[in-house]
């Protein structure tokens, strides 16, 4: 009896990988038998058993035990109140497939609340891949608040600002930040953070019910660099102070405890608690992460996290 029961966990296993496979990675059939050692026939049985087990609506909807198990390793090694951890596939290059998918899955449960719910959210290129995946709704009930300026010095605005793009889907007002992400002085950021307008968005954004945010990395290839926002040389700088990584601007060492001065001064991102008091969810996979996503799980700057099968494995080595 035992024996069946694990027979048929394991198949559904299959199946539910074979369909994240071809409905979410895009793999052919041919594609799949190959990865999954299998068959072309078998593949295909596989796909139809995903379909007819209920297993796949748009998005996975069964929890293979790898990632599942995945996660649990997770929460216990890192003190953690969430966890997700999705398939990966180890033939694609994309920085963002099947966890985009569940950030916005995640997402979602707090959006389809009758309740007012306060959603915070930061910046980059991973959540912009999330909330493309969002479900329009009708939510007026919800704030989306954002925790981070999209403002580089030339006075530019940043094509990856998320707030804006989550309210147009969920038709919920937002609370942008007008700002630079980096002020020129301390003083200016000073004068910044005293506007009104300002300090309602930081105070709105500390009551968040929850909050999402990517995981970057630091050195002349990041993001904040190549955005903008901080230039070569103080990179540089952060780097050398021992910079790991950084959250929404605020950058911090391989354990995550927040770098002093130098970009971290002017900094006029809403201020990161440490530990994080409320679920603070850091959605990111691409390997030149690694140390960043260790380093933010570390210094408790996140209570939870969304990552897949490949970084899960790293993360726990």
């Amino acid at each position: 009896m035992v024996r069946n029961i694990e027979q048929e966990n394991s198949r559904l296993d299959e199946a539910a990988r074979a369909g994240w496979l071809y409905y979410i990675a895009g793999n052919t059939q041919d594609e799949i038998a190959r990865k999954l050692g299998v068959s072309r026939q078998t593949a295909q049985r596989l796909v139809s058993l995903s379909i007819s087990e209920k297993l796949i609506k748009v998005r996975l909807d069964h929890p293979i035990a790898n990632c599942l198990h995945l996660s649990e390793l997770l929460k216990e090694q890192y003190q953690i109140e969430f966890c997700e951890v999705v398939p990966s596939d180890p033939e694609s290059d994309s920085i963002s497939l099947g966890v985009a998918q569940a950030g916005a899955a995640e997402l979602e449960k707090y959006i389809i609340s009758q309740h007012p719910v306060i959603v915070a959210m930061g910046t980059g290129r991973m959540l912009r891949a999330m909330v493309d995946q969002l479900t329009p709704m009708d939510c007026p009930q919800h704030k989306i608040v954002s925790l981070v300026g999209n403002i580089a010095s030339d006075g530019s605005a940043s094509l990856y600002d998320v707030v804006s793009r989550v309210a147009d889907v969920v038709k919920a007002p937002h609370y942008p930040m007008p700002l630079p992400v980096i002020a020129t002085t301390v003083h200016d950021k000073s004068l910044l953070l005293a506007q009104k307008p300002v300090r309602n968005v930081v105070e709105l954004a500390r009551q968040a019910d929850v909050t999402f945010v990517g995981v970057g990395t630091v050195g002349e290839d990041a993001a904040l660099v190549r955005d903008g926002f901080v230039k070569p040389d103080e990179m540089r700088a952060l780097v050398k102070a021992g910079a790991a990584g950084e959250i929404i601007g605020w950058a911090f060492d391989s354990k995550g405890q927040l770098i002093e001065g130098f970009t971290n001064d002017r900094v006029v991102s809403v201020p990161l608690d440490q530990p994080a008091k409320r679920r603070v969810i850091g959605i990111a996979m691409a390997p030149p992460r690694l140390k960043a996503i260790k380093g933010a799980l570390l210094g408790k700057l996140l209570n939870g996290l969304i990552t897949n099968e490949s970084m899960a494995k790293s993360l726990l080595q």
